[in-house]
């Protein structure tokens, strides 16, 4: 059926009127709410790497190609370049729901309130009405020009479907390449990583988590070292426990309760002493004195815990394993923590047990790095965070007088806390990301997320404030997340599309 001229010229002039409005419409809104759109961008799977140039690069191309349909000498360019870019458009959109590790959210503007099937519909309409477009435009074009022939015009469709396809899978290839492998600082916020399922106001802001297991969070106090608190991981009951401490007129410090079941320990590093003893009777006995100094106590089995210590010839931080059957089976690695200033300073981190791959793990404070640790102590490797920050930025100063070395000013600080469950590392991010808003930053607490087992940056989430508090510390057990705020305890689900809790 062969078309009319005028319904031919109106359909073509209703296309180029659509792709103006939704091109024009797209660009401004855009540009309008442009820090939005670079945070959105930072956040896409495919495009996270290269949000800098794409934030800039779309609008300017989309006001390009609505200038092109204004203009009835280029309408064919403009269409055949408007069809490109709605190509690229659609490969997107079938990428993310077919090959992204996660869905971020949908764009902002006209689309905002679409799904991503919606919006993948959209643009394949959009897609068809170029290419109507195109044949009903190419058909007012002279006999002269090659372009009327079919056999050039399906050529043109396939090297515009086949570049437009390429570029999108090529940046995707590439922003995976980047983000997993060449560490650029762009983090990853998937949709709905979390749900909240209860919280609690605790008496006073002097609790800290001590342990967990599968029921129950055990939490220590500073005010009241041998009272535990044991509070069920829904919330909804909690009961005190006083442990039973023999008398020694130790000169505690630093006292701290770890609770690994079926055992607690109670130790004091400047002392020295541990003390360990069943939950089933909260009743203690001295197992350790005087043997070393420590400043981090990490149980590993009920008779042997691994410690941080300080070297007796070098004076700078180490690892070791303390047997407590055998006070004085003591082993330190001077060899684990690497020196990049001081060896004290600069490899000051977290220490951490994960009892699922039986590994140790410690995560410096000032660098992107963290070890992951045989227990033997024989045995490591090296995993990075996402920030780009691999050399500590520590300063230090001595004061002669005094034969005191301290901090010159306050160090950069990369990694403020850290939690381990099944082959993921958590770690509470101190530095700031590309396209993050900084508003939220003073909101929340922002988690990233690392696989143990292949040794890469997975994703991110926010832990909000409670009650304007920041997040002081969390745990996750499996599928669980419990984070501290000072009086307040919250506990928020893992969302399972991103994250796979442990099975035996």
């Amino acid at each position: 059926m062969k078309l009319s001229a005028p319904i031919k010229n109106g359909t073509i002039e209703i296309i180029c009127l659509l792709y103006l409005l939704l091109f024009v419409y797209a660009a401004v809104s855009k540009l309008l709410d442009f820090e939005n759109l670079q945070v959105q961008l930072g956040q896409s799977p495919l495009l996270s790497a290269f949000a800098g140039w794409v934030s800039w690069g779309v609008p300017i191309v989309e006001l390009i190609i609505a200038l092109l349909l204004l203009v009835r000498r280029f309408r064919l360019v403009g269409l055949f370049a408007a069809f490109s870019l709605m190509v690229m458009f659609t490969t997107y959109i079938i990428i993310i729901l077919n090959f992204s590790s996660f869905v971020p959210c949908s764009c902002g503007g006209i689309l905002e309130k679409m799904g991503w099937m919606e919006h993948l519909i959209f643009n394949i309409v959009f897609v068809l009405l170029a290419a109507v477009g195109i044949l009903l435009l190419a058909g007012g074009v002279s006999k002269e020009r090659r372009i009327l022939k079919p056999a050039t015009l399906a050529t043109i469709f396939s090297v515009l479907l086949l570049f437009s396809i390429g570029i999108i899978v090529l940046l995707f290839m590439l922003s995976e390449e980047i983000i997993h492998n060449r560490n650029n600082f762009v983090r990853r916020f998937p949709k709905h990583p979390t749900v909240l399922q209860n919280s609690m106001e605790l008496p006073f802001d002097t609790y800290y988590i001590a342990g967990y297991d599968q029921e129950f969070i055990y939490l220590g106090n500073r005010s009241a070292p041998l009272l535990v608190t044991i509070i069920d991981t829904a919330l909804q009951s909690s009961r005190e426990i006083r442990i039973n401490l023999p008398q020694n007129e130790f000169p505690f410090i630093t006292p701290k309760l770890k609770v690994v079941p079926p055992n607690f320990y109670f130790t004091d590093g400047t002392v020295p002493c541990i003390y360990s003893g069943s939950m089933k009777t909260w009743k203690a006995e001295l197992r350790l004195y005087k043997n070393t100094y420590f400043s981090i106590f990490e149980p590993i089995s009920i008779e042997k815990a691994a410690i941080r210590a300080i070297g007796i010839n070098s004076k700078e931080r180490v690892i070791g394993t303390i047997n407590l059957a055998n006070k004085n089976k003591l082993k330190l690695n001077d060899n684990l923590l690497q020196k990049q200033i001081d060896g004290f300073f600069d490899t000051d981190g977290m220490l951490l047990y994960n009892r699922q791959l039986d590994t140790l793990l410690y995560t410096y404070y000032y660098r992107n790095t963290f070890l992951k640790i045989h227990p033997s102590l024989t045995s490591y490797s090296v995993g990075n965070t996402i920030d780009t920050i691999s050399q500590a930025q520590v300063k230090i100063a001595t004061i002669e007088s005094k034969g005191i070395t301290t901090l010159a000013q306050p160090p950069l600080q990369v990694n403020k806390n850290t939690a381990t469950y099944g082959h993921y590392l958590f770690v509470d991010a101190a530095l700031i990301g590309k396209f993050e808003p900084k508003e939220l930053w003073q909101k929340a607490s922002i988690i990233d997320v690392y696989d143990l087992s292949k040794n890469k940056y997975i994703f991110s989430f926010y832990i909000y404030n409670k009650d304007d508090q920041k997040m002081t510390e969390f745990i996750v057990i499996n599928d669980l997340i419990i984070s501290l705020f000072g009086k307040h305890l919250k506990v928020e689900k893992l969302n399972t599309t991103y994250y796979i809790p442990w099975s035996n």
